[in-house]
């Protein structure tokens, strides 16, 4: 083995574990972020995404409103205490609370 090809593996170790630590430290977040979500109270604007097809027939068939729809993120509400299960059960991808998410509440903004 050459001292060059030691050398690269040397490096790469390091940036290998770093990358395998990002990526536990990602999934973990959004496992807890998933797993708070079914703790939300009703009436709060959830994010479905997935395909905005997908999304609104889920949103449909789990008896919620859509407040606004793109491409892969669809901002909805429920007054039901078991929409996030039941969005899940009716074949959404990845359901998060949209107010905690990014301010998402599918409300018109405020004017002054």
């Amino acid at each position: 083995m050459s001292t060059s090809t030691t050398t690269s593996r040397r490096r790469l170790r390091p940036l290998g574990r770093i990358a395998i630590a990002v990526t536990l430290v990602v999934a973990g977040w959004l496992a807890l972020v998933v797993a708070l979500t079914f703790g939300t109270t009703p009436g709060r604007s959830l994010a479905v995404i997935g395909p905005q097809a997908q999304a609104i027939a889920a949103i449909a068939k789990a008896d919620g409103r859509v407040l606004t729809s793109s491409a892969y993120v669809t901002i909805a509400r429920s007054n039901a205490a078991n929409f996030v299960t039941r969005l899940y059960t009716a074949g959404a991808l990845l359901v998060l609370d949209a107010e905690q998410a990014g301010g998402c509440n599918g409300l018109a903004p405020k004017r002054s």
